[in-house]
């Protein structure tokens, strides 16, 4: 009985990771690739147009001797913090996140939010050459 229970476990676990992952890639692709590049390599559509560089996000492991900076990625997309070192043009996606989401209630919407931010994280740290 307990094997089955940790099987469960790990199998709604692993499922939520994969949800999270899918959502964070959906969410890359409409929110972020027309600049960063389906890839991640700074390629999109509207690279040229932009006034900064944009970086490679497939390099931020080995920027950072092999370590996902997850806690430095979360506050660069959500932005909310102040942090924009990737560039000054990049939107604060924290503050329109919680804009699509507030006819939810406060709460409800800051909840949305973070997930939306950490799900695109996980899709970063996914891409990781």
């Amino acid at each position: 009985m307990k094997i089955i229970a940790i099987t469960a476990l790990a199998i709604a676990a692993f499922s939520t990771q994969a949800l999270a992952q899918d959502a964070g890639e959906q969410e890359y692709m409409n929110s972020c690739a027309s600049c960063h590049g389906a890839s991640g390599e700074g390629d999109g559509p509207l690279a040229d147009l932009m006034t900064v560089d944009l970086p490679d996000l497939t390099q931020l492991s080995a920027q950072t001797e092999g370590e996902f900076p997850m806690l430095d990625v979360i506050m660069t997309i959500d932005g909310r913090s102040g942090i924009r070192g990737h560039g000054y043009p990049m939107p604060v996606w924290g503050d329109r996140f919680k804009v699509e989401a507030s006819e939810a209630g406060d709460y409800a919407a800051e909840i949305d939010t973070r997930g939306r931010v950490l799900s695109l994280a996980l899709h970063l740290q996914s891409l990781q050459k």
